[in-house]
């Protein structure tokens, strides 16, 4: 089972990294474009609307609650049972989220106003920042048909999983980044608004990736003729797990939104240097985090419907370890590295010094929360593969109360970063309580090798920290340097210190490719 899911999670990382580099390239030619000024906050606070929906709708609560029902289907049911499922699944999910979605678009001025309260309230008053708000009303209603698009392309991106197709999935979200990234740089430039010309890129990107699915559901003969459904047993099983789950699974979206709407209060640039920070945690978040998460669902998923003894825990402990492993040295590196990246990836154009260095502060701060982001990923599918969504539920509404009061405590002294801290810490209380849930339950218990395991992996970051800190330039050295040999260091520090953790590693025992074997 663990060669197998290595395969697959090797997959699956292998077509998100394409996608995350074509991410970060794409947040490189937006900095250079909008830099972190009003354009910038406008066209990023625009797009995390439809995303937080996305969550819900798509990737998250869905996909959580769908993919343990249709694996049920397809073990214990016909062909034509599961074809059934598909068809009334794609017709009640459709009509919903194209209610929300016309909706969305028509009272774009409600929701701007929403999460945008300190745009709303200078608009009322007739000051500078009110332009935000009327700005953002235009360019939400281009991107919000996004969440159209993307519920359909999750919704098949769920069922080739469940088939062991983990590929087409996780390479699809490459076109929305080659839709934005074309958009700018062919489009925008020769615009009078081009966080606008950026919008229209969203929106095509969406139908591109939707359309991307099609022919695979073709290969699986899982393209179906969507109907209503919204007394169909599956549909009944289905949204009974996900009502719970739009909230659970959501807590850090929900999370990101209400410090959207506290940064709407703050300082011009506050919004994008928290996005800048956010994506750049995001790139190790997808590609080790996400894509664990992905492969073991629907392998915990199949251990608790054939009830295949010890094989839960030992998955579980799989996912645990690989994101002990990987988890520790990238968000070590993320901090010790914040200002070098992202004055290689992002100081150009309207992205100045000033800008990475707010933008440094909170992305060491969104940084030391990694390792918690990352095992809740893990964690989380512990509950939904055995589908109880309500338990994760009540950690979440804990894990948001609190975050929103550290946002209120840490948001005075420390303005945006105050926000990455809140956030950060509440990830690590949701882990925390996730793992504790699982343990009380008797369905997880972390072994004593797998502590051993960590403690390893503590020892040899610090080594790694230890060999970056006494490495690093200063920062006066990083300006006199041009792009590339900023880069050449960049790069040679990475190196370095992946080097450092694997030696590491290997000194105190631990062989990284032994993975692939059982646990």
């Amino acid at each position: 089972m663990s060669k197998k899911l290595l395969k697959s999670g090797m997959i699956v990382s292998a077509m998100t990294l394409i996608s995350r580099v074509l991410g970060l390239v794409r947040d490189v030619v937006v900095a250079n474009l909008l830099g972190a000024g009003t354009s910038a906050d406008v066209f990023f606070f625009a797009n995390k609307i439809p995303n937080f929906l996305r969550r819900l709708f798509a990737e998250g609560a869905f996909a959580q609650a769908f993919v343990p029902v249709l694996t049920e289907y397809q073990e214990k049911h016909t062909s034509d049972e599961t074809r059934e499922l598909l068809s009334k699944v794609a017709g009640t999910l459709g009509l919903l989220v194209t209610v929300v979605t016309l909706v969305g678009v028509i009272a774009s001025p409600v929701l701007s106003a929403l999460f945008g309260g300190g745009w709303f309230v200078a608009w009322l008053n007739n000051e500078p920042d009110g332009a935000k708000f009327e700005l953002a009303t235009v360019v939400l209603k281009i991107t919000f048909p996004y969440l159209w698009f993307i519920t359909f392309t999750a919704l098949a991106g769920s069922i080739l999983n469940t088939r062991g197709r983990f590929a087409v999935s996780a390479f699809t979200p490459v076109f929305l980044n080659v839709a934005i990234i074309a958009a700018a740089m062919f489009f925008a430039p020769t615009s009078s608004q081009p966080e606008i010309t950026l919008a229209w890129g969203v929106f095509w990107g969406g139908l591109i990736q939707f359309l991307f699915q099609i022919p695979f559901l073709l290969r699986e003969k899982a393209l179906v003729k969507p109907s209503w459904g919204w007394n169909h047993p599956g549909v009944v099983k289905i949204r009974t797990l996900m009502i719970p789950a739009l909230f659970g699974v959501s807590v850090s979206q929900i999370n990101l939104l209400f410090d959207t709407f506290i940064a709407s209060f703050l300082m011009t640039g506050s919004i994008s240097w928290l996005y800048y920070s956010d994506r750049l945690l995001e790139f190790p978040l997808g590609l080790f985090g996400i894509a664990i998460a992905t492969v073991i669902l629907p392998a915990l998923s199949r251990n608790h419907v054939n009830a295949e003894g010890d094989g839960f825990g030992k998955t579980m402990d799989w996912g645990i370890k690989a994101i002990l492993l990987l988890g520790l040295p990238a968000m070590m590196g993320l901090i010790v590295l914040a200002q070098p990246m992202l004055m290689v990836l992002f100081m150009r154009g309207a992205f100045t010094i000033n800008d990475v260095q707010m933008a440094s502060y909170s992305l060491m701060a969104y940084g030391s929360g990694l390792l918690s982001f990352m095992l809740i990923k893990v964690l989380a599918p512990g509950y939904y593969s055995r589908q109880d969504t309500k338990t994760p539920v009540r950690y979440g509404i804990i894990a948001m109360i609190t975050n929103m009061v550290f946002n209120l405590i840490f948001a005075i002294p420390f303005g945006y970063v105050g926000l990455a801290v809140a956030t950060s810490m509440s990830a690590l209380l949701n882990a925390t309580l996730l793992y504790r849930g699982l343990h009380k339950a008797g369905v997880y218990r972390i072994t004593k090798p797998t502590m051993v395991f960590f403690l390893k992996a503590v020892v040899s970051t610090a080594l790694m920290v230890v060999v970056l800190y006494y490495l690093l330039p200063s920062q006066s050295q990083w300006l006199e340097w041009g792009l590339a040999l900023r880069a050449k260091a960049l790069i040679g520090l990475i190196v370095v210190g992946a080097m450092t953790y694997l030696v590491g590693l290997l000194a105190l025992g631990i062989r990284p490719w032994s993975m692939k074997r059982g646990v």
